[in-house]
């Protein structure tokens, strides 16, 4: 077996984690962790990278390089916004497939692609943690597993949770 801890990134301003973001963030690393880590994996995006780098360093890891995975981060971001306005406020996947149908069904299994790449790379028995984005991690659990998860809010309390799925992948 296989596992993917995959998180979202917490409280941003643009491109970059805020303060409360990054000690969110730290919190998570402290108490939220199951190291040690095979791959630690990154959209590309700087807050994720650099929420990465924190849970990295909690999880006592510094020396593994972060892989950047960029399939695993939408190219329609715009698209996914209009969707999830439309959806109304703490909209999950299905709320948003009910908008856009297509968006949902075609991102899923893009974005389920690069995951699988995720898995396929760790070795039996390894763990990846992938920091991406909230609903893309969703549709891409949807397209990796057939299921959907609860999108995960932006984190901005560290009583809350950054993790969107633990996925336990079979060979």
């Amino acid at each position: 077996m296989r596992y993917v801890e995959l998180r979202r990134h917490t409280d941003n301003e643009g491109d970059l984690l805020t303060p409360q973001g990054a000690a969110d963030a730290e919190v998570i690393g402290r108490d939220g962790l199951h190291p040690p880590y095979a791959a630690f994996v990154s959209t590309g995006a700087a807050r994720a990278t650099q929420m990465l780098e924190i849970l990295r360093h909690a999880a006592g890891q510094d020396e593994t390089p972060i892989t950047p995975a960029t399939g695993l981060r939408s190219s329609v971001e715009d698209r996914w916004r209009q969707a999830a306005k439309a959806a109304g406020q703490g909209a999950d996947l299905d709320a948003m497939r009910a908008i856009d149908p297509d968006l949902v069904k075609r991102e899923s299994l893009l974005l389920a692609s690069a995951l699988r790449q995720v898995v396929d790379g760790l070795p039996e028995g390894g763990r990846a943690l992938v920091v991406g984005h909230s609903p893309t991690n969703e549709a891409a659990v949807l397209g990796l597993a057939g299921r959907v998860v609860l999108c995960v809010p932006r984190i901005s309390s560290a009583a809350l949770t950054s993790m969107v799925a633990l996925l336990v992948v079979r060979p």
